[in-house]
């Protein structure tokens, strides 16, 4: 099952691509394994899947060593806290949500010379969610500037998980304005190339909008375990 949902997903987002008239291979897939077994992880990676996202560290450590794969890509993408970042700089090769100069600092010190640097989005919350981390439009570039100045992270573009929404046009108003964000900070000089947006529900709005990764969770592994 997990093979036919995996390709189902991939066959969608080229399908997509298409219709939006994006580059093919512009949308990247990142399996949020969060909650799922490792036999499925397993099984994804056995068809092709490299990138997997991770929220709790504890639980991503057992993985990580279970499955042993130097070739699997892991992202974390839950909130980070201070405690945990050195773990987090050791094992994982992306951070996808950053939104503190503290844990940027962390990061960077913590990371392991013998690694390359490691990769991070900045987490976004353009409406101020008080539910959901993230920083808002005027609090994005001080930290960009910030982390631009450490050696040991590189900073690769912006992370948002939108209010949800029912209606295809309010799923893309939000993703709109976070893609006229993010061409607005590559406009003032900020190198950034990756605008990670879109989950199972909303995922053709967010690649009809410039997102180049969705990330996939329920619609290729099922629901998660409690």
């Amino acid at each position: 099952m997990i093979k036919e949902k995996l390709n189902e997903i991939k066959k969608l987002i080229r399908l997509h691509e298409i219709k939006y008239a994006r580059p093919k291979g512009a949308v990247k897939l990142l399996a949020a394994s969060k909650g799922q077994s490792i036999e499925k992880i397993r099984e994804a990676f056995s068809e092709g899947q490299l990138s997997f996202g991770e929220n709790y560290l504890q639980e991503a450590l057992l993985k990580i060593k279970s499955l042993n794969e130097p070739s699997i890509e892991w992202h974390f993408i839950g909130e980070v806290q201070s405690n945990k970042t050195k773990k987090i700089a050791t094992h994982f090769a992306w951070v996808e949500s950053v939104a503190s100069d503290v844990i940027a600092k962390r990061l960077n010190e913590q990371r392991p010379s013998n690694l390359p640097p490691i990769n991070i989005l900045i987490e976004v919350n353009l409406n101020q969610e008080k539910s959901k981390a993230g920083l808002s439009e005027i609090e994005i570039r001080p930290l960009l500037n910030f982390c631009l100045k450490l050696s040991r992270l590189k900073v690769r573009g912006l992370m948002s998980i939108p209010e949800p929404a029912l209606v295809f046009s309010k799923q893309r108003e939000h993703f709109h304005r976070l893609f006229e964000l993010f061409q607005t900070l590559r406009q003032e000089g900020f190198a950034l190339d990756i605008l990670s947006m879109g989950m199972s529900q909303d995922f053709e709005a967010a690649i009809a909008e410039g997102s180049t990764e969705v990330r996939i969770g329920t619609a290729i592994f099922g629901e998660r375990k409690k």
